[in-house]
Order: structure tokens, then sequence, then C-alpha cells
């Protein structure tokens, strides 16, 4: 996964970056709560370990922030109170989970996974303003319900699953058609291009669903 920490302490984000890429994922860290949002925007984690007591703005205020811009990507609180009243604060603003300093570092893989589980079986998918309901096969699109057919929906709800990554026409087509041995590129530039017609206020200069050319097609920031 794509995890951000934000955490001013140098002790503890050093312990916790080393311990997390050993793991495996991918480590972006922000030193201030000014930092974290604009790293959140630049580099849609999948995951954002949140220090409550941090310089610029803390963590109540980046969580805030980010659950009134419609943020759903989950956020592990990680601060040194450990009273009820910032348990219960944290989680009324939106957070996952609640880690207190000092920890173990395997409470907070396990913590990490128990989150992770808890999202991955979540009917909803929210990128910014692009928002999908699996359980009724809707989608909205700044709170307008958007008419889809099912393959449409389907490649929309593909690129929506890993904001940012960009999938690639094989990818596509093994996850869209994979009843069909006969689809092809063309079908897939076909389905994005419909899609873009019912998504895009300038089907020339698409926004959302982005081309990476030579490469194949991705969720932009919406």
């Amino acid at each position: 996964m794509r995890i951000l920490i934000a955490e001013d302490d140098a002790t503890s984000l050093h312990l916790l970056r080393k311990f997390l890429e050993s793991k495996g994922h991918f480590v972006i860290a922000a030193l201030n709560g000014q930092e974290a949002l604009e790293k959140f925007s630049k580099e849609k984690p999948d995951l954002l370990l949140l220090d409550v007591m941090m310089p610029k703005l803390d963590g109540w205020t980046v969580l805030q922030k980010l659950r009134e811009s419609g943020v759903k990507t989950p956020v592990i609180m990680v601060t040194a109170k450990d009273s009820t009243d910032d348990k219960v604060r944290g989680f009324s603003t939106g957070a996952d989970d609640y880690i207190t300093k000092p920890f173990d570092l395997r409470e907070v893989e396990a913590r990490i996974e128990a989150v992770m589980r808890r999202v991955s079986q979540s009917p909803y998918i929210q990128v910014g303003v692009l928002q999908i309901d699996d359980e009724r096969k809707e989608v909205r699109l700044r709170d307008k319900l958007i008419e889809l057919s099912p393959k449409e929906y389907e490649l929309l709800k593909l690129l929506a699953s890993k904001p940012g990554k960009v999938f690639s026409h094989r990818e596509i087509i093994d996850a869209i058609w994979q009843d069909n041995p006969y689809a092809s590129s063309e079908d897939v530039k076909k389905y994005i291009y419909l899609l873009r017609n019912k998504l895009e206020e300038d089907v020339e200069n698409p926004k959302i669903i982005l081309t990476v050319r030579g490469f194949g097609y991705k969720l932009g920031t919406i």
C-alpha cells in the first residue's frame, strides 16, 4: 500500500517508516499538518497514519478538512493522549482507529490490517466528488446521479478502486471482459470514450479519466 505518515517526531517517523517499508509498503512522510494535506492531495495514499500534535495544523484539523472534502481514505490517529475524550473526538471526526504512543509495531501492523479489511468489505467507493454505491449500482458525480451501462459501471469501478494507478489495456480486459476471449483494446477505447462523455465537462480535455500514453488509463484528481 501507499501509506502517508504525518508525524513531526523524527524518532517515531523513522521507526514507522523503516518498519512499514520492511513490510513492502511505499511510505510518504509529512512533518506537519499543512504538508500532510498537500502530500495527501498529490500522492493519493491508501492509508494515513496521522499524529495529533503537529505544527501548522494539528491532526484534528487535518482529519476534519479531509472528511469535509469527502475523502474516505482510512485514517489511523497516532497520539500520546490516551483519554476517552480524545478517542471519542477522533472517532466522531472520522478516524478509523486510534493508536497510543508508545506503540508496539506489531500492534500498528495489526490495526492497519484490520482497518483495511473493513474498508475492502465496504460497498462504497468515494474518490473526491465521485461516489460509487456498489449495492445499488449507482454512481454520483458532485451529487448528480450518472446513468451508466453495466460495462461502463464496471470499468469506472475498476479505475476508482485504486485512484492514481495506471491500468493497462490488458488489465482492463482481464477484469471487465474475462468472459469474452475476443475483447480487444478497441473495446477498452470505446468504453473509455463512452464514460468520458458522461463524466467529463470537456471530453477533449479530460480531467477525470486520464490517458497515460503507452501505458493505459487512470483516475485523475476529482
